[in-house]
């Protein structure tokens, strides 16, 4: 079980984004909601996020970075932060998937699990 102090719990929402699809040239954009909410006993700071990202032939990509849209929240316990970013695919299905690397308010170095999310364009699965 890990430890109450460093709780951080992920949740994401996706939208495929027609307008700046081009469908003919293999070019599917989504955009991605996440939510980090803080259920632990320690204030945490985002530092730094690790992306792996898979199309729907299965290649792979990873995008690693500092913070998360040109941030790095800190986040109290019991309380969220809500940010949008997008990704580009060559296939109308993908997957994401990944972690933020976070500090506590003790410092604590600790990993939050981003569960894997599916992208696909509407119709593209049964």
């Amino acid at each position: 079980m890990s430890d109450p102090r460093y709780q951080i719990s992920v949740s994401v929402t996706t939208r495929y984004l027609p307008e700046q699809s081009q469908p003919e040239q293999q070019r599917y954009a989504f955009a991605y909601t996440v939510t980090i909410h803080n259920q632990g006993e320690q204030a945490a700071k985002l530092l730094t996020r690790h992306w792996i990202i898979t199309d729907g032939n299965g290649h792979v990509q990873e995008v690693r970075g500092s913070g998360v849209v040109g941030e790095k929240p800190s986040i109290e316990p019991g309380a969220s932060h809500t940010y949008t970013s997008g990704t580009v695919l060559t296939t109308k299905v993908g997957s994401m998937s990944g972690s933020y690397q976070m500090v506590a308010a003790d410092g604590h170095h600790f990993d939050a699990a981003i569960p894997v999310f599916r992208l696909a364009v509407p119709g593209a699965l049964h």
